[in-house]
């Protein structure tokens, strides 16, 4: 979990519409990378970069890596908008969600758009083979598995999907940014379903 002090030198800057919508991460030796800032969690920051000469591409940081993220405000709202002690903006709209070991993917009744904040807090634990139970964090340390949904990601971890793009949310309560509009999805990451039981209980802010 991203600690509050790391997150309160996280700068937020309010940019004037006269140039294209970026973020800008900035490494400890200096290096400045522009593009959108994709989540922070379990101590390593995804960034997409986006390239001058066109396309993008996402890039993992350690935490110690980075310096600070200037987080590019298209809403307009200023940085005392997130006044919330996990780095929340406060006044999100939120929804519980129980996210069932044994589905596929949940249906969250949630629609979001690119470009779009969504939080996460997630409790519960979901058995998912024998003497294997675990949270939302999934097993750690587990062994890559090309049949999960995230087979480099912790098994039986909480996941996200909208459409085709799949997400790792684990029990980070960071923010994801969204990259295509659609309906939020979230599951376990895990290849067989029909031995699991349990639930995350999952709360959405957007």
């Amino acid at each position: 979990m991203v600690s509050q002090r790391w997150l309160a030198r996280v700068a937020l800057i309010v940019v004037l519409p006269v140039s294209l919508q970026a973020d800008t991460l900035i490494l400890r030796n200096g290096s400045r990378v522009q593009g959108e800032l994709v989540a922070v969690r379990n101590g390593t920051i995804e960034f997409e970069e986006r390239r001058s000469f066109g396309g993008s591409r996402t890039l993992r940081f350690d935490r110690g890596e980075v310096a600070r993220i200037e987080i590019e405000d298209y809403r307009n709202n200023s940085s005392s908008d997130f006044a919330n002690g996990n780095g929340r903006p406060s006044g999100m709209r939120e929804k519980q969600v129980i996210v069932s070991g044994d589905v596929d993917w949940n249906d969250t009744g949630l629609d979001v758009r690119a470009g779009q904040s969504v939080y996460f807090e997630a409790t519960g634990q979901v058995r998912w083979g024998k003497d294997r139970r675990d949270g939302p964090a999934g097993e750690r340390n587990s062994p890559s598995n090309p049949n999960r949904p995230m087979g480099n990601r912790n098994a039986a971890a909480l996941i996200g999907r909208i459409g085709n793009d799949m997400f790792f949310i684990g029990d980070d309560t960071g923010p994801v940014r969204i990259r295509n509009s659609g309906r939020l999805q979230l599951g376990v990451n895990d290849d067989v379903l029909t031995d699991n039981s349990g639930n995350f209980r999952v709360v959405v802010y957007y």
